[in-house]
């Protein structure tokens, strides 16, 4: 019977991932009949009222949980699918899946676009381009990510810790490659000009910082006063209404608290953490309900936030509490726990009333906190002043202590364009921006792709590599910088790219007129050609460099920045420098070291005459003309072919007398032998084989240079026949001395 009972609560469970949500419920009914074990009874009961929510049967689902309630009080755990289930509702009420989906991917701005906003930028704040993707506010003490985001430095540290793995970028979904977030500094171009150009608004920053620090040492007093002091210069920031709602629940303030809370979300209705301040408010008000449906809001914004869903399943575990014979009544009826799209579209509402005539110098905050009023005494003095607004004598707050009017009185609102928000911060930023302020401190001009390291310091890409090229440490600060730079992924600073090319168009342009003049110089494959002076290299054989010079590595990365992947070798010579004839190489593949150092995978190319020798920031550089294989034809071409046959199988038969160690060695670093060519002369350089058979000869590189000289392939072939006999006709000697 047992087996039969367990056999039938499987199918339930299938039946219930299948979605065939009635059929589960009918066989838990079933096997609920005659089952006396209290526990198991309410844990049946509990998956039946499971199945009947997701089944559409709600108020039938609630009254079987009550009934389970009944046997023993149930715990969040029980409620998970419950929570579930009203988040669905909500999504389903509010627009479909989604809508739900997009609040989820595209987050707070997405879904502030979608409510019609008025100067709301692409970071669903007023402050739009200098706003923190995390907390949706004016970005603090500025941290760069290594995929170039910008984010508070308490947000990060602070989403590292709640989620406890590593930080995700909120803008591209990129997760940190170096794990200790905490290593990362502040950025120090950003942050000084932050506080430069929004001196106020920093100021609110650091009266929050000061107020976080001694809410800490629990003076609950003194942190109250540095956040009323933060608030009075910066009554849109929504972090500070938040932050004073938790001060005003830790000293017993709870309707102080939930003002606050519910102003923090009428400032930033898709923010999460407003709704969960506000449903803590609630709760400690004895508004159960309400509290609930925020925190669902919550959830609704931020599906895995895991405060938001513990605390709703706790509530609900109240809520079904069997304290009192008005259980039922709590809950029975489900439009004031599934009335988030009403209460999502209030908040619509009254984010929409924030238009962009808060920015201007006039506006302040009335009786209503969604509905600011005009002031009439209030001017601009700084720059930074736009995002500020000076409060009436009279605050919500003070009206709300006297017993005042009730809020959502029918003042009016001052009328602006939809444009007029993103035009103020142009006009601040415009009006104070120097030149000098987005200048690299290596080349000292306008910065060109910047990159900022974990140090915090910010330079041009170029600059930075050359100087990483001779010191693996920062150039300001000397930090290590040994594990940034084997990443060897430098991603540019996306704010400071995008003031520069929103600010500062023309000295852009300029800039980047040069960098182009460069690259078109350095990717020229005739003339000033970089140089390696090392070995002998031959076309179509790999040739693996070893780099660990200055010089040669700002060589290499230039070859990849521009695009050609080639540079040539040459042997050294005395009194030039560098021989007259060489090799073009491609880079293949590099390997970087933490160090600096590379190991670079080349392979021959083409061969080339010297026409002038030159040098480039400190290594040599040279105008060179390619060679190629003169052509025959007829009888010429008959005798070539019979040379070339003749000469590869005395080379297969050199080949073949190796050791099998020495063999296994030259074919490890070179590779195998290649086939004969069937055609000789189709190749610009001739047979591949013979320059392979070249490299792996016991020949010092002074006799190897003249063969790629020669542009007739018969002489080529006739030298290496020369060659091979002679070694030939060496060992038959070497071996008969042996024998007397």
């Amino acid at each position: 019977m047992g087996t039969e009972s367990e056999s039938m609560l499987q199918l339930a469970a299938e039946a219930f991932q299948s979605k065939n949500f009635d059929l589960a419920a009918d066989i838990y009914e079933c096997q609920l009949t005659g089952l006396g074990d209290p526990g198991s009874r309410r844990e049946l009961m509990v998956k039946r009222a499971d199945a009947l929510a997701f089944g559409g049967k709600f108020t039938e689902a609630l009254d079987v949980y009550r009934q389970a309630s009944e046997i023993e009080r149930l715990k969040p755990a029980h409620l998970a699918n419950l929570v579930e289930y009203l988040l669905g509702s909500i999504g389903r009420q509010d627009g479909g899946e989604s809508r739900s989906s997009s609040l989820t991917r595209g987050g707070e701005a997405g879904a502030a676009a979608a409510a019609g906003c008025p100067g709301i930028g692409a970071t669903g704040c007023l402050y739009d381009g200098f706003s923190c993707r995390i907390c949706m506010s004016f970005l603090f003490e500025p941290v760069t990510l290594p995929c170039g985001h910008c984010f508070c430095q308490k947000c990060l540290e602070r989403e590292r810790k709640e989620k406890e793995r590593s930080v995700m970028c909120k803008d591209c979904r990129d997760s940190s490659p170096l794990a200790d977030v905490q290593s990362y500094r502040v950025n120090v171009v950003l942050s000084n000009l932050l506080a430069k150009w929004f001196p106020t608004l920093h100021r609110a920053g650091r009266l929050r910082r000061e107020g976080n620090g001694l809410y800490a040492e629990k003076k609950m007093e003194a942190a109250l006063e540095k956040y009323n002091q933060a608030v009075e210069i910066a009554p849109m920031d929504h972090i500070l209404f938040s932050n004073r709602s938790q001060i005003h629940s830790s000293l017993k303030c709870y309707e102080k608290a939930l003002r606050d809370a519910e102003m923090a979300c009428r400032l930033m209705p898709y923010w999460s953490k407003g709704h969960v301040r506000k449903a803590q408010a609630l709760v400690s008000l004895g508004r159960t309900e309400e509290a609930l449906r925020e925190y669902l809001v919550c959830l609704s914004i931020e599906p895995d936030c895991r405060l938001a869903k513990t605390e709703a399943r706790k509530l609900l575990s109240e809520l079904l509490a069997p304290v009192t014979d008005r259980v039922p009544e709590h809950i029975s009826d489900c439009s004031s726990i599934l009335s988030s799209r009403v209460h999502i579209k209030n908040i619509g509402a009254c984010f929409q009333t924030l238009s962009p005539s808060l920015l201007s110098s006039e506006s302040s905050l009335g009786s209503t906190p969604c509905a600011p009023q005009r002031s009439e005494s209030s001017e601009v003095k700084r720059p930074d002043q736009c995002f500020l607004l000076k409060r009436k004598q009279r605050s919500t707050e003070e009206k709300a202590e006297e017993g005042g009017q009730e809020r959502g009185g029918n003042h009016k609102r001052p009328r602006s364009e939809p444009s007029e928000a993103t035009d103020s911060l142009s006009s601040v930023v415009g009006d104070v921006l120097d030149p000098t302020d987005l200048e690299c401190s290596l080349c000292m001009r306008l910065f060109y792709e910047p990159v900022t390291t974990p140090c915090g310091h910010t330079f041009c890409l170029q600059c930075l590599e050359r100087c990483l090229d001779h010191n693996p440490k920062c150039p300001l600060c000397k930090e290590e910088l040994s594990e940034y730079l084997v990443q060897r992924q430098y991603y540019k600073t996306v704010l400071i790219e995008n003031l520069i090319s929103k600010y500062l168009p023309s000295e852009l342009m300029e800039r980047q007129k040069i960098h182009q003049e460069e690259m078109a110089e350095l990717s020229n494959l005739n003339k000033n050609v970089p140089i390696f002076v090392c070995t002998m290299a031959f076309p179509t054989v790999p040739c693996p460099l070893h780099i660990f010079e200055p010089c040669y590595r700002l060589m290499i990365r230039r070859c990849m920045e521009t695009g050609t992947n080639c540079f040539g070798m040459c042997l050294g010579d005395n009194l030039r420098g560098f021989a007259n004839y060489g090799c073009l190489l491609e880079i293949r593949d590099v390997k970087f070291f933490s160090d600096g150092r590379s190991v670079v995978d080349t392979i021959g190319r083409r061969r080339f005459k010297v026409i002038q020798h030159s040098e480039r920031d400190g290594y040599n550089t040279a105008d060179i003309e390619y060679l190629e294989d003169v052509k025959v034809q007829g009888e010429a071409e008959r005798e070539l072919k019979l040379l070339h046959d003749a000469v590869y199988d005395q080379a297969l038969v050199w080949v073949n007398s190796l050791k099998a160690e020495q063999k296994e060695r030259i074919e490890g670093h070179f590779g195998p032998m290649p086939e004969k060519d069937s055609e000789p002369q189709a190749s610009p350089n001739g047979p591949s084989w013979c320059w392979w058979l070249l490299a792996v000869l016991p020949l010092e590189a002074r006799a190897q240079l003249p063969f790629l000289a020669l542009t007739s392939l018969k002489n080529r072939l006739s030298s290496i026949h020369k060659v091979l006999l002679f070694m030939a006709q060496s060992r038959h000697r070497w071996h008969a001395l042996l024998k007397h």
